[in-house]
């Protein structure tokens, strides 16, 4: 399971899934995950024969070898955890253990009050995205910024910067933003590496601009209220925003042919015209960031009141049977969705119950306290090693996988966890911009292989990825300056009353 089928399933079934696969190689993928499940097995006796399985510790390394090992055979990553983590709990607690265990935790990993904002925010995020709102976005940041050198990349970042603060969701994002923003710049004169790297810069702040699916799953995790980790990630996302639209008009001031041409003909009477088109969603926005921060509603109360809100919006723009087609997809996509969410979160706490049972967590915080690292550099180590997992990982197994083994360490060197939270989904970001997963980079190769996207033009997957590289750089950038500066994460939540 993956972060794009988390964030907007529909979405990525349209522009990732691969055609329904023959019969044969549906036979060929079961015969290989029945061939991993007896290597297990047969490595599992292996094991005990050789004695390597007489220590909690050993436990925990086999079991975590299992669950790589079972992802690498393309088992759903929930499934995964899951089976692993509960032959952990078997081995180390015993039989009792593990039925007490498949009792309790799946009702108390998804039955969190916290996670309520979850469906509400995708429900919110989905309703928006069918309602129109891309074009309209796209079309008020174009007709405002059009004046700038690189005005269309630049609006396709603002654009994303907008539907970041309706949807939260990265790959929708991109999906939206790919198919309008690719043929424009094309059709003006872009180089085709700058318009490739503009849209997937611009779902970038998708997880940081509130709602974040990312930040609600690690407050999760890290037991910290949804609030103020919502308000957290406001000032870094907005940051990343006006690092990438710097970079692209100091781009096209000292490459103008990359740039294309401005256009022109837009007069002020359009513009308002076109604030005019999108005004309810920047309204819906301030409301709910305004009342999460004023203290006015809680996080569950403000998914509450953006997916009313949402729903009014959408009735507002499409009606009849648009509206019905509508509504059902985005309820359809919420239930798919929040399913996915919650499976994994239950098939993660069998993981984090088998790694507290073998104490690693806390052998790994005593190993760090003797080696005298600073917060500052177990910090910095951790962003490297997530980094390098999320070159590999998608962004929510990331997140499951590491933090139960970070998160004693950090709390015992008196790091803040609200402001580690933004390093963390920034990381994961970053995963999605490189080789191999680089989930955005694939998506947009599939969309710019349409003919109405690409305009004639050739776009190999190898000049997306080297757009996409253009990300990389500025994402660490910002990590940098959010580590000069914590109080860029800090001080919202610390000066609002969001809880």
């Amino acid at each position: 399971m993956s972060i794009t089928t988390i964030e907007t399933p529909n979405l990525e079934t349209a522009a990732t899934s691969p055609p329904e696969a023959p019969p044969k190689r549906k036979s060929r993928k079961s015969r290989l995950l029945l061939t991993g499940l007896i290597a297990l097995l047969v490595g599992e006796i292996v094991l005990l024969q050789a004695g390597l399985l007489d220590t909690k510790t050993q436990v925990a390394a086999v079991c975590l070898v299992m669950l790589l090992t079972l992802m690498g055979l393309r088992v759903p990553i929930a499934v995964a955890m899951g089976v692993s983590g509960l032959y952990g709990i078997w081995r180390i607690g015993g039989v009792s253990v593990m039925e007490r265990s498949l009792i309790d935790l799946p009702a108390s990993s998804a039955a969190s009050w916290s996670l309520s904002v979850i469906p509400m925010f995708i429900f919110m995020g989905l309703l928006l995205w069918r309602s129109g709102a891309t074009s309209r976005i796209f079309d008020a940041s174009r007709a405002w910024l059009n004046w700038l050198p690189g005005g269309t990349a630049v609006t396709t970042n603002m654009a994303g910067a907008g539907l970041a603060a309706a949807s939260g969701s990265t790959i929708g994002i991109t999906y939206a933003i790919s198919r309008i923003g690719i043929p424009e710049m094309l059709k003006a004169g872009y180089d085709k590496r700058l318009a490739l790297g503009s849209v997937i810069m611009a779902g970038l702040p998708g997880q940081l601009i509130p709602p974040s699916l990312l930040l609600v799953v690690y407050a999760g995790i890290a037991n910290l209220p949804v609030g103020p980790q919502l308000l957290a990630g406001i000032v870094p996302g907005l940051l990343l925003v006006l690092v990438v639209n710097a970079t692209i008009v100091v781009l096209a001031l000292l490459f103008p042919s990359i740039a294309g041409e401005k256009i022109t003909g837009v007069t002020w009477s359009d513009r308002w015209v076109s604030l005019g088109r999108v005004w309810p969603m920047p309204l819906l926005i301030t409301v709910i960031l305004g009342g999460l921060y004023g203290g006015v509603f809680t996080a569950t109360e403000a998914a509450a009141v953006g997916s009313v809100g949402a729903l009014i919006i959408t009735a507002a723009y499409v009606r009849g049977r648009e509206f019905w087609s509508a509504l059902g997809s985005a309820v359809s996509g919420t239930v798919m969705a929040t399913g996915s969410v919650f499976f994994l979160l239950i098939g993660a706490s069998f993981v984090t119950r088998m790694l507290a049972l073998s104490e690693v967590p806390f052998m790994f915080t005593e190993w760090v306290q003797g080696m005298g690292l600073t917060a500052l550099q177990f910090v910095v180590a951790s962003i490297v090693i997530l980094i390098v997992l999320g070159m590999f990982m998608d962004p929510i197994s990331l997140m499951l996988l590491s933090l139960p083994v970070l998160l004693p360490t950090l709390t015992a060197l008196g790091v803040d966890l609200l402001w580690f939270g933004v390093l963390v989904v920034i990381c994961a970001e970053v995963g999605m911009l490189t080789p191999p997963v680089g989930v955005l980079v694939f998506l947009v190769h599939k969309i710019a292989q349409s003919k109405e996207v690409n305009l004639g033009q050739n776009v190999s997957l190898g000049s997306v990825f080297s757009a996409a590289l253009l990300g990389v750089p500025l994402t660490l950038l910002v990590i940098f300056l959010l580590i000069v500066f914590p109080d860029l994460v800090t001080w919202l939540p610390a000066s609002g009353s969001a809880s």
